[in-house]
């Protein structure tokens, strides 16, 4: 089986845990079989790879979401990355000429699309499996998974079925309605629209080639912004009268607000947290390295990370959106590929990061034009390597590089590193990566 795993957000539904460059997908609230807490994507992965150990994972994502999705899942999956935030037709498109055009795909085989934030049992992804036999049947040119609803939600898009059978037509796409609307749609028997979506490769390649002229993958990467912002939904399952649904009647949760997560969390609180006996139903995450004491809480969710500081309650979290969309601050907690990097003091001309690299990993060979950087080994050793000179590197140690050396740190254990740069223009742009391999 081929699945696609959309995995996009602007990173603002769980802030300040979330960010534009770790979306609500990639924070470690949940817990896995051995106790360990694990992410929603790495939950996603973990589950699928169960159903089917031979599936094949695609993550159709941002460039500034790559290195997380290698440092928590590896080279588990493949990674398709968008050129630019457009909608979900877009993004399908470009995984669909990517699994053909670079994987290797056959047009035959199936391909199932799948969000990469629901909260669901392994009964969930046994059913995307069993979408994959069904899209060999060719009963229709397209199947999609609908989730029975369990209340009158105005939260979901609606499928309207022919029929209350296990599998039947689709006779209406309806958007998220009211709270009325929504009780007429459940008396039709109607699913929610849980963004499952499976065909054969082939139906995805000539839609696209119906939209949109394009020779492969490299040259529909280049045309990329010339595709319609538009969603799935709309562009094409809207508009296919072959289209066939499942009924799905587990339990499914779309967590997209801190009151979803805080009904799925692993612990009530996680970090440096304390409290009280009259705290009810309140959940409190903290990742500052100084204590949160909270007393006669009800009902809430607090949050505190280097990015700021949530205190909410839960109803409400739904509506921070907005909000959070006026703060224009920089992400200061950003987890790589070979670890995290987070921010700890801002000054003008100067920025300090405490950086942890674990073993075996290395950063990028890389420099920067209008900035130099001290390090300050904390913890751990390993290689500093700066234009191309080598040396060993143990707690205590001092390196300073000037700006525009070429340099890179290689952790042969765990390493703390704080890294101070100076500079009278500090910017995540100014960085050039270098090939060379140490």
């Amino acid at each position: 089986m081929n699945v696609i795993i959309l995995s996009g957000g602007s990173g603002k539904r769980l802030w300040p845990l979330s960010n534009e460059i770790r979306s609500k997908q990639f924070i470690r609230l949940l817990k896995d079989e051995n106790g360990e807490y694990e992410s929603m994507a790495q939950r996603v992965i973990r589950q699928l790879t169960t159903v089917d150990p031979e599936v094949q994972i695609t993550i159709a994502t941002s460039k500034s979401q790559v290195s997380t999705i290698r440092s928590q899942l590896g080279e588990k999956v493949a990674v398709c990355v968008e050129p630019s935030r457009r909608d979900t037709f877009p993004a399908i498109a470009l995984a669909a000429a990517y699994l053909h055009d670079e994987l290797g795909v056959d047009e035959s085989e199936c391909v199932v699309v799948c969000p990469v934030d629901p909260f669901v049992e392994i009964e969930y992804y046994q059913s995307v499996k069993a979408l994959e036999s069904l899209v060999k049947e060719d009963r229709a040119k397209l199947t999609l998974l609908g989730v029975e609803p369990t209340y009158p939600s105005d939260k979901y898009g609606y499928i309207i079925p022919g029929d209350s059978g296990p599998i039947s037509e689709v006779k209406e796409f309806c958007e998220k309605p009211d709270t009325w609307k929504a009780k007429e749609y459940l008396a039709q028997d109607a699913l929610w629209n849980s963004g499952v979506f499976a065909f054969r490769l082939k139906y995805m390649i000539d839609k696209l080639h119906e939209m949109t002229s394009y020779t492969d993958y490299r040259d529909l990467y280049a045309k990329f912004d010339s595709l319609p912002c538009i969603s799935f939904d709309y562009a094409v399952a809207e508009k296919e009268p072959s289209c066939q649904v499942v009924r799905y009647s587990g339990e499914w949760k779309d967590i997209g607000t801190w009151n979803m997560m805080a009904e799925v969390m692993a612990d009530v609180t996680k970090g440096n947290v304390m409290l009280d006996d009259t705290c009810t139903n309140t959940q409190v995450v903290n990742e500052l390295d100084v204590p949160i004491l909270c007393m006669g809480c009800k009902d809430m969710v607090i949050a505190a990370s280097c990015d700021g500081i949530l205190v909410t309650d839960k109803e409400q979290s739904g509506y921070m959106k907005p909000y959070v969309e006026k703060i224009k601050e920089q992400a200061r907690y950003i987890e790589k590929s070979w670890g995290t990097y987070a921010v700890i003091d801002m000054q003008p001309g100067s920025l300090t990061v405490k950086v942890s690299l674990t073993a075996g990993n290395q950063m990028k060979y890389h420099s920067h034009e209008q900035r130099d950087e001290v390090w300050n080994i904390l913890s751990g050793q390993g290689r500093c390597v700066v234009d191309g000179m080598e040396q060993i590197v143990r707690p205590g140690d001092v390196i300073s590089v000037a700006a525009g050396c070429r340099n890179t740190l290689i952790a042969e254990t765990d390493m703390s590193v704080i890294e101070v740069q100076i500079g009278t223009e500090i910017s995540q742009k100014d960085k050039k990566v270098w090939n060379q391999c140490y």
